[in-house]
């Protein structure tokens, strides 16, 4: 079954040129790869947080937006996560797309220029009209929340 394609408008800054685009990796991969358009190596300190210029504007079509999340492999072998998580590229945004990063780990991270640092995913935004009620229709559910269904 041919999958649905959007166009996404792509302007790409000076420190961003000579960089990979983003791509999918594979044919059903859900996020294309975001690569870091540092001049020079950035060293994330445990506990600290970096923003990291990816060297790329874009112009989200309405009813979008562009979600930039972790890399799996990133969390789980490195514990570098985004601070943000998911960050959100509104459709009205066309400031250079940056990649806030935290250091949960306990050693230093280095970021290179062209290292993967997030991945990047665009979704559907359906405006919501709020309804205002009485009461909310019930669920077996109820109210319950945080856990509950895991405990006995």
């Amino acid at each position: 079954m041919p999958q649905h394609v959007v166009q996404l408008p792509l302007k790409i800054a000076a420190h961003g040129r000579g960089l990979p685009l983003p791509f999918y990796a594979t044919s059903g991969a859900a996020g294309m790869d975001l690569h870091a358009a540092v001049a020079e190596a950035v060293v994330i300190e445990p506990g600290q947080v970096a923003a990291i210029p990816t060297g790329l504007h874009v112009a989200v079509p309405d009813g979008y937006e562009l979600q930039i999340r972790p890399r799996s492999g990133l969390a789980l072998k490195k514990k570098i996560g985004l601070l943000n998580s998911p960050g959100t590229i509104d459709a009205d945004y066309r400031g250079e797309i940056m990649v806030i990063l935290i250091n949960l780990g306990s050693q230093p991270f280095t970021i290179n220029r062209g290292d993967r640092i997030a991945q990047m995913v665009l979704c559907p935004i359906p405006r919501i009209e709020l309804c205002p009620v009485e009461e909310l229709p019930p669920t077996s559910r109820g109210d319950g929340g945080m856990g509950h269904t895991g405990l006995r």
